[in-house]
């Protein structure tokens, strides 16, 4: 896979860390910024400038064998519309420039679908469905988007329709798009195939994904059988769980002998987030309790980062750095990021328990949270580092 993609990519989580660790330190003393237009900025360029960007090489390395010019242009189309969003959004919010750059890396994204579903090559039929229902769900989440516009010049910002249009972008986007196409590379990676078993895992998660789309609306459109909806879809989901194990089980131990020991901690880790994002959700059965977790941002931030940073991040990385032995660099880099999340999510976790229990705050909470989180940009930035050396040192050796 082209290095100079990775490091554009590692570069825009860079930033979108960097903006995370600035809201961080807005809690101990002003920075000069909308809180709320910087927020905008971290989850767009995080999302999309990382996330997206990442799954568009992997996508266009593993699945398209004729790897045509148009493939490069579209990203660096598309990194346009990402560096567009990173700077307009901080400065704006949702405005002109910030929406012509986001409605860009839509229709990027349109293309981005039409090209991988003309041109992709998949001997496994297993690997084909996900990767198939993940570019579907991609375009499902942008209704979402197109909503955005009607609902806020017929019913304003603070409609339940505006509400649910957004939370509609986000369930599809990180459950449907993001999650699948990173379980789609893992199925590819350890070789699993078309059976019984796995047609039952797949229908499951793609009926459990749309049915748990009832919390957010709940939330903002609360109806009795919103509740027994997502309840249903919960319980669709732990038993899409028990079938994910089962599935990967001996097939991921066979596929990672030979692998280094931190990129087999990162895989287990990485399923392990995966199956504690499925389980958290499972409190959400009781109803009382899907209220408190909206009610309190720190559970909903800390869920957010559990699914973006522990599962779908901690497989980007794992996939990253396959069949390599991690340098000095990329050794200090993964682990400080690993620590930063871990650390983040405790402390996230402990407060939003203290404010259920109206207990108060954590001395110095927002001290140690800054500090906590400063773990993670400082990581990716030695990860950063290890890839520039290694393009250095490909061409020296291509010299030499």
């Amino acid at each position: 896979m082209p290095k100079k993609l990775i490091i554009v990519c590692l570069i825009n989580f860079l930033i979108a860390a960097l903006m995370g660790l600035v809201l961080r330190y807005s809690f101990l003393e002003s920075v000069g910024l909308n809180y709320r237009f910087l927020t905008h900025a971290h989850s767009h360029v995080a999302m999309l400038g990382w996330v997206y960007l990442m799954l568009y090489a992997f996508i266009v390395h593993y699945f398209i064998p004729d790897k045509k010019p148009v493939y490069n242009k579209l990203f660096w189309v598309t990194e346009i519309a990402v560096i567009g969003m990173m700077l307009s959004f901080p400065f704006q919010g949702y405005a002109v420039i910030s929406i012509t750059f986001s409605t860009l890396h839509i229709f990027c994204s349109y293309y981005f679908v039409y090209l991988v579903w003309k041109h992709h090559k998949i001997v496994s039929k297993a690997v084909g469905l996900m990767l198939k229902a993940s570019l579907l769900f991609m375009l499902i989440s942008t209704i979402g988007v197109w909503c955005l516009g009607p609902a806020v010049g017929i019913l304003g910002q603070a409609s339940a329709f505006y509400q649910i249009a957004i939370q509609f972008f986000l369930h599809f986007q990180f459950n449907g798009w993001f999650l699948i196409a990173v379980l789609a590379l893992l199925f590819y990676l350890v070789r699993i195939e078309d059976s019984i078993l796995f047609q039952n895992f797949f229908k499951l998660l793609i009926i459990s994904t749309i049915l748990t789309f009832a919390l957010p609306v709940q939330w903002f459109a609360p109806h009795p059988i919103l509740i027994y909806i997502n309840i249903l879809g919960v319980l669709l989901q732990l038993l899409t769980l028990y079938l994910f194990i089962k599935l990967i089980k001996f097939k991921m131990k066979k596929a990672l002998k030979g692998q280094s020991k931190l990129i087999v901690t990162l895989y287990y880790f990485s399923v392990f987030c995966f199956a504690l994002k499925i389980l958290f959700q499972g409190v959400t059965l009781n109803p009382e309790f899907s209220e408190v977790v909206f009610m309190h941002r720190n559970f909903v931030i800390g869920f957010i980062h559990l699914v973006m940073l522990g599962v779908i991040t901690g497989f980007l990385f794992a996939f990253l750095y396959s069949n390599q032995k991690p340098s000095a660099s990329l050794k200090l880099g993964l682990y400080s990021f690993l620590s930063g999340f871990v650390l983040t999510e405790i402390i996230l976790l402990i407060q939003g328990v203290r404010f259920y229990l109206g207990i108060g705050v954590i001395s110095n909470y927002y001290l140690l949270l800054f500090l906590f989180s400063g773990l993670l940009p400082l990581g990716i930035l030695f990860i950063l580092i290890h890839y520039i050396k290694l393009i250095h040192y490909i061409k020296s050796t291509a010299v030499n």
